[in-house]
């Protein structure tokens, strides 16, 4: 169904308020029970992962580009002008579009589904880092993840969009209690590696890895916690050469060490 909309203020359009304001969007989004999904191939895996259209915010040249998979939905249509304005900058992708969350599974659920090859990410908080490494994970074979109470929101504006959509293709919980949530890892079965920078720690592709494997990241910055990496079954690093640690180089990015340590999983879950 369109509706053309002239107003960037139309009450219609509260779904689209002040996306740049990080602090409202998440407090919203959370009211209303949606998250925003921007451009045309996002919003077809958010559709094909099962979240329901609430609304579609784009402009004329993009009106047939969804069609296909929108049905009944509610398409605002609207001027380059006012998409800009909205968005706070140029959409070049055609499409906002405004979808209904759905519910978490609880930890226990996706422990119990199959799942050999965890990512559990502590107190991560940057939106984008936490999107590259659901598209790293869902790249490599990690079978789901588990977020800390604290970790960012996996379906904020920014980490959908850094991921490609990934976040729809991998399932994920968020745990109730951070300080017990490894024990039950490991009640499940599931070994608990702590990926350090650390290099007395074993390197993590000598590693000999049970069936099901649960691999800790910390946040930007400080790492995993003190009592995260007492609590895990072993410490692991990846290597860095020589001429870098005499360089000063002593880490990885959270997110290109996530990468790395995904394919060890996969890699590890192959053999």
């Amino acid at each position: 169904m369109l509706e053309y909309v002239t107003d960037a203020d139309d009450p219609r359009l509260s779904d689209y308020t002040r996306l740049r304001d990080v602090e409202l969007r998440k407090s919203l989004e959370a009211e209303r029970g949606l998250f925003l999904a921007e451009g045309e191939k996002v919003i077809r895996r958010a559709i094909g992962a099962g979240f329901p259209v609430r609304s579609v915010l784009t402009t004329r040249r993009w009106l047939t580009s969804l069609e296909d998979v929108l049905g009944e939905a509610t398409v605002y249509v609207v001027s380059d002008e006012i998409m800009s304005g909205i968005a706070g900058f140029q959409v070049h992708r055609g499409a906002l579009a405004s979808m209904r969350r759905l519910p978490l599974p609880a930890v226990e659920t996706l422990l119990k589904d199959g799942a050999g090859r965890l990512l559990v990410l502590e107190d991560l908080v940057d939106h984008s880092n936490v999107g590259a490494i659901f598209r790293s994970a869902a790249a490599l074979g990690v079978d789901a993840i588990v977020l800390s109470p604290r970790c960012a929101d996996p379906l904020y504006r920014r980490a959908v969009k850094v991921s490609m959509g990934a976040v729809f293709s991998i399932p994920y919980a968020r745990m109730d209690d951070w300080f017990e949530g490894l024990a039950q890892l490991r009640g499940a079965g599931f070994q608990t590696l702590a990926l350090t920078p650390a290099q007395d720690a074993v390197p993590i592709d000598e590693v000999t890895m049970a069936d099901r494997v649960a691999l800790l990241l910390g946040a930007e910055g400080d790492g995993l916690s003190s009592h995260w990496l007492a609590e895990a079954d072993q410490a692991v690093c990846i290597p860095m050469s020589a001429a870098a640690m005499a360089a000063g180089v002593d880490s990885l990015n959270v997110v290109a060490a996530a990468a790395i340590a995904c394919h060890g999983l996969m890699r590890a879950g192959q053999g």
